[in-house]
């Protein structure tokens, strides 16, 4: 039975944006999404492009400003400041109020701040909302030397952006090889070297102590643990974000690292939801976080509450673990489990790496009935659908190599390298 009651999305991201579309195809009920940010959902992924003039904040915009008269969605540019779940209201930061009959939390995230000296000054910050770009942008023609602190894929995602504008960037990064929590030592070696080709200086096993200002309050350079000095005009802290609950914390909601959630993404309250980045789940699936900030599960979140929403309860269930990323020319897709150390007992690991170009494939699988388990691809692009189905099906990895030409994407738009790849396995089949 459909509900009449008003729906309030708080946030207007990947998550509130598909919930929004997903209710209004089955339903007429009135749907309301605020955002503090901007009036229109845009993509965040892509505002890196807009820095470096690949496209305009316009072109970010998946659905022309007319889409949300036509849908009958309504927009609001206001920062909801607190609620009261016996009333069934919010309050804005304007002094107005409004009634709901179901809420969504999908407030994302915000970026972390370890609480360095420093780092309130003026040209330090992070990169996550439209206007951490529009502040980047004032400040460029004053940046000379820029630091970055954090080797995240925010991080550098900032550090190409600097430096197609001809900045020099020096990355701080405190493993001793980059992202090397997530990806295996080949994959993390070939970004190191990646990195120090575009002309960026990489200091590994290097941490920041505190961020030095100028008589005006501006930075004019960081010194690291081991007391080194180093001049610039800004810095960048990436080092990683955390869901935006803090102004939640006070209310009735069950909060710990994010709003806490079941699997139909309920929380404690009665008509409360939460979704996205904000999300944390109770009970996350075996091998997944509780809390996923990652765009394809918050679409996936989006989807799922859509149905319970319209009368069909529905649990999270999102299927094999992907994710995607671009280390300056290099793409990088991963695909179900790969361990950055794997253990040999539960999971046994193979790579094919390219003799002169930044191309490499790895493989994990059961060691006991060789079923594939997840797959690396570095500079080599597959198709998602593809596999993720293999994943869903479990075959092994010696059928997955076997079958990867349907895994290779268009020939006419990418190189192959599948027969290498075969070659390169088949040789040591027997050996793995």
């Amino acid at each position: 039975m459909e509900s009449k009651t008003n729906l309030i999305i708080v946030g207007n991201g990947i998550s509130g944006t598909t919930l929004a579309r997903h209710v209004r195809k089955k339903s007429n009920r009135p749907i309301l999404i605020i955002s503090d940010e901007h009036p229109y959902f845009f993509s965040r992924t892509a505002l890196m492009y807009v820095y470096m003039g690949h496209m305009k904040f316009e072109h970010t915009q998946p659905y022309e400003d007319g889409f949300w008269e036509k849908n009958n969605i309504q927009l609001l540019q206001d920062r909801v400041v607190r609620f009261n779940p016996e009333k069934q209201i919010i309050h804005l930061e304007n002094g107005g109020f409004l009634p709901y009959g179901d809420l969504v939390w999908a407030v994302g995230s915000i970026p972390n701040k370890p609480g360095w000296p420093g780092e309130t000054a003026k040209r330090v910050q992070g990169l996550y909302h439209k206007s951490d770009l529009e502040q980047l942008e004032n400040w460029t023609p004053e940046i000379e030397k820029a630091v970055i602190v954090g080797g995240g894929l925010i991080g550098i995602e900032l550090a190409e952006m600097l430096r197609s504008r001809g900045k020099a960037v020096c990355f701080l990064v405190r493993e001793n090889s980059f992202w090397n929590t997530v990806l295996p030592a080949a994959e993390s070696e070939m970004i190191n070297q990646h990195i120090r080709g575009h002309g960026i200086d990489l200091r590994l096993n290097t941490t920041l102590k505190s961020i030095t200002t100028d008589s005006e309050g501006a930075v004019s350079g960081v010194v690291t643990q081991d007391g080194e000095t180093l001049s610039c005009q800004y810095v960048g802290l990436t080092v990683g974000v955390r869901p935006h609950i803090d102004f939640l914390r006070d209310s009735d909601l069950d909060c710990g690292k994010g709003i806490r959630v079941n699997r139909s993404l309920a929380t404690n309250i009665p008509h409360v939801y939460a979704i996205g980045d904000c999300a944390e789940q109770i009970s996350p699936l075996p091998g997944r976080p509780s809390v996923e900030a990652v765009w394809y599960t918050g679409r996936m979140m989006g989807e799922t509450l859509a149905q319970t929403l319209l009368g069909q309860p529905t649990n999270y269930q999102p299927g094999p673990w992907f994710n995607s990323a671009k280390f300056f020319d290099i793409e990088y897709q991963t695909y179900g489990q790969v361990s950055a150390e794997s253990d040999e007992k539960n999971e046994r690991q193979w790579f094919w790496q390219h003799p002169t170009k930044s191309i490499l494939v790895r493989w994990a699988f059961r060691p006991t009935n060789r079923q594939l388990l997840g797959v690396n691809s570095m500079g080599i692009r597959l198709r998602h659908q593809v596999l993720h189905q293999w994943l869903l099906e479990g075959i092994t990895v010696d059928a997955a190599i076997d079958q990867l030409d349907q895994a290779c994407f268009d020939p006419e738009l990418t190189p192959q390298y599948q027969d290498e790849i075969s070659l390169a396995f088949r040789s040591k089949q027997n050996m793995i």
